[in-house]
């Protein structure tokens, strides 16, 4: 988690802070082959170069039926006492259809709200009734919905929790990337790195004035903040400041 302190940036060999998270996907669709990465910058313990602590990396992967894709992730923890960040990978039939489902969760004010989004984003997305037809608007939904049910759920807690969430889903020919937060999705094609998602930041023109309109403010504290507490502008859970922090994704299409 970093969003309640000075953000990081995000360096070529090195995720700083609390934890690490990285998801690689590796697609063959079409004629031509593409790589993504999902990262998370959280570990000051952590390098993608290898790893420093002794505490070792939780790794793995797999491959979809017929080998239409495959897939890996590495997450580690780093000098924070607890791990706040998840992540899900996941390959499902529907509607006779292979579909794969893979996302990061970079917690905040504790691991709750990440390990929510983590259980039932992803179920509540493939259950939507237009989850083949309109992928992206069955995505706009279910995360606000996933949003809802959280802070329902959450309700008893009186610290509050957030969660960013970048995500990949892989649906017919298409490769669909919807992000909340600052977590980043990157596309590597033809050896270019390309950037899919955009950080959600206060002090980006759309966002300061999407808060400002909603009655609330941005200033400086140490980073730029939403209320001078949180340096993320969208974001899941986060009840204190959801009239500003809203759960609506950024979605682009591959």
């Amino acid at each position: 988690m970093h969003e309640r302190s000075p953000g990081p940036s995000l360096a070529a060999t090195r995720l700083p802070s609390s934890a690490s998270l990285l998801l690689l996907l590796s697609l063959s669709l079409l004629a031509g082959r593409s790589h993504g990465w999902w990262c998370r910058e959280d570990d000051e313990g952590c390098s993608l170069m290898g790893f420093r602590g002794d505490d070792s990396p939780v790794t793995g992967g797999g491959i979809s039926e017929k080998g239409r894709f495959s897939y890996g992730f590495a997450s580690c923890a780093g000098k924070r006492a607890s791990m706040e960040d998840f992540y899900e990978t996941r390959v499902d039939d529907v509607d006779g259809e292979t579909v794969g489902l893979f996302g990061v969760f970079d917690g905040h004010g504790g691991a709750r709200a990440a390990e929510y989004v983590k259980k039932h984003l992803f179920s509540n997305l493939i259950k939507h009734p237009k989850f083949m037809t309109d992928t992206k608007a069955a995505i706009a939904e279910t995360f606000n919905h996933t949003d809802s049910e959280f802070l329902k759920a959450d309700s008893s807690h009186t610290r509050d929790a957030g969660s960013t969430a970048s995500t990949a889903i892989l649906v017919g020919g298409r490769l669909v990337v919807a992000n909340v937060g600052d977590s980043r999705a990157v596309v590597s094609k033809g050896g270019k790195a390309i950037a899919v998602s955009r950080d959600h930041k206060p002090d980006q023109t759309d966002e300061r004035q999407r808060i400002e309109e909603a009655g609330g403010f941005v200033m400086w504290a140490g980073t730029w903040r939403v209320g001078g507490v949180l340096a993320v502008s969208r974001a899941f859970g986060d009840k204190l400041l959801k009239q500003y922090v809203v759960a609506d994704p950024e979605i682009k299409e591959e």
